[in-house]
């Protein structure tokens, strides 16, 4: 390794899939070492994960990256959101974790919404109206089903807290990672007793909220991962948060993230708040807001679809009438927690090709329809989309992106944003800095611009019309027939 201009830093990104890492030169933004390891998710009703397994992982990554990991004087978790984490009196997991995707809570989140008042009451308190995603539905939904669960609970964590907590000792997590709970209101930035109070939730389960820039704490000595016992831990943060770090994020730029998810977000200065639940209004990881909307079919259902047709996920082909909406995990936006995939205006002459593609396009089409709602009035909409995630490099998600779009779309060289926001967060306690000054001087959105195209009005309004004729069908529960 190469001598290093200024401290090393780690940053995480413990995903729903894998767990990454990389080392982090903060003076110049150099990654200077990488590593990375796979956790399984359940199949079934449930997605479900032990928290375990990202711990292993955190610390076989480490290990790859050898003595830079153990040189680092500062470490940030960026994780996935949502997922809900229940630790008994040694901290151990009582259960496995309910992750984000994991669509069961739908029943306890309708009943937790008209039980407050209603989606406006909600928005008002929270920023988000709370669907299955939500921590506070997955809570409902365990005291429900899985009430010995409830009583041996001693702490309730959300992922990147569970790993932030192992590595110091002490129980904290972060506002933007807390604003997806829906426990956390973000009229007053604290938890709401009344909310908690509605979801049998006892407050002294939580973790301390850090602000931005505090130190979490530090890396205790009671573990074996290659750090320095005393290395800082900043407060780390959810996925798009750090995201939102590692791109250095300004106001109104808009994101779209093609992973197992996908997310359209951007940066605002006002704290949103939708009640129609399209837009949930999160908190970033440094005092502003980050307004979002999410999908939970992006690249995993259209890889899905590829493998079904028997074609490489590029085989796309133009051309067809057909439409395929594939919510094969039920649906956050449009909000369809008992929908599936959905096939209309199948022709002999239709191709798999473009069966494919338009399994690209009814992915894409969700998030398009929320971007309007995400962006502040004021936001420049003929500006480059920035583009990132696992699909952004693929050449059928970017053509599609820009065909339905419209608009010019930036695709940052930068592949692993996560881990760097987390590691810019580590490095701002280091120089002082803001996190996103830090990764603007780490120049990480750096990336070739692709010019607009016309936009294909005609496939938006076909998809559009398909999914308000089978509106009914979608809503269908599994239980009516």
């Amino acid at each position: 390794m190469s001598a290093a201009e200024g401290p090393l830093v780690v940053g995480v990104d413990s995903s729903t899939q894998s767990t990454k890492v990389l080392v982090v030169d903060a003076s110049t933004g150099r990654v200077v070492a990488a590593g990375q390891a796979p956790h399984t998710v359940s199949s079934g009703a449930g997605r479900e994960s032990n928290p375990r397994q990202w711990w292993d992982a955190l610390g076989e990554a480490l290990h790859q990256c050898g003595e830079a990991a153990h040189e680092a004087a500062a470490v940030s978790i960026g994780g996935q959101q949502h997922g809900l984490v229940t630790l008994d009196a040694h901290g151990d997991p009582v259960r496995p974790a309910l992750l984000w995707n994991d669509v069961r809570s739908a029943p306890q989140g309708r009943r937790l919404v008209e039980e407050l008042g209603g989606p406006k009451v909600w928005a008002e308190r929270t920023g988000s109206v709370p669907g299955p995603s939500f921590t506070v539905t997955k809570w409902a939904w365990l005291a429900e089903h899985e009430p010995e669960a409830v009583r041996a609970t001693r702490a309730v964590r959300l992922p990147h807290d569970y790993l932030t907590e192992r590595l110091t000792g002490q129980g904290t997590t972060d506002r933007g990672d807390a604003s997806g709970t829906g426990w956390w209101a973000s009229a007053t930035e604290s938890y709401d007793e009344e909310i908690l109070a509605l979801a049998g939730l006892d407050p002294a389960l939580l973790p301390r909220v850090v602000r931005p820039g505090e130190v979490a704490g530090t890396v205790r000595d009671a573990h074996d991962l290659p750090f320095s016992k005393g290395t800082l831990v900043a407060p780390g943060t959810g996925d798009n948060a750090a995201a939102a770090l590692g791109l250095g994020l300004r106001p109104g730029t808009a994101v779209l993230s093609l992973g197992t998810s996908g997310t359209v977000y951007a940066i605002s200065k006002r704290r949103p708040a939708d009640p129609t639940g399209t837009v949930a209004g999160f908190a970033d990881a440094h005092g502003d807001w980050l307004p979002l909307a999410c999908t939970l079919n992006c690249t995993l259902a259209v890889d899905r679809i590829a493998t079904l047709l028997g074609l490489d996920r590029e085989a796309v082909e133009p051309g067809a009438e057909v439409t395929l909406l594939p919510y094969l995990d039920g649906e956050r936006t449009p909000d369809l927690p008992h929908g599936s995939g959905l096939l209309h205006g199948l022709r002999h002459d239709t191709t798999a090709g473009q069966l494919l593609q338009a399994a690209y396009d009814g992915a894409v089409h969700s998030l398009l329809g929320a971007l309007d709602l995400v962006l502040d009035e004021d936001a420049d909409r003929t500006a480059p989309l920035l583009l990132i995630g696992g699909g952004a490099r693929g050449t059928a998600w970017q053509q599609t992106v820009r065909r339905l779009s419209g608009r010019p779309v930036q695709v940052p060289e930068a592949r692993e944003l996560v881990a760097l926001g987390a590691a810019a967060q580590a490095a701002g306690l280091l120089t002082g800095e803001d996190p996103a000054s830090v990764a603007r001087r780490w120049n990480t959105a750096r990336g070739p611009v692709l010019e607009a195209v016309e936009r294909d009005g005609a496939t938006l309004a076909r998809i559009a019309g398909v999914l308000s004729d089978a509106a009914p069908l979608l809503k269908r529960e599994p239980d009516q027939h």
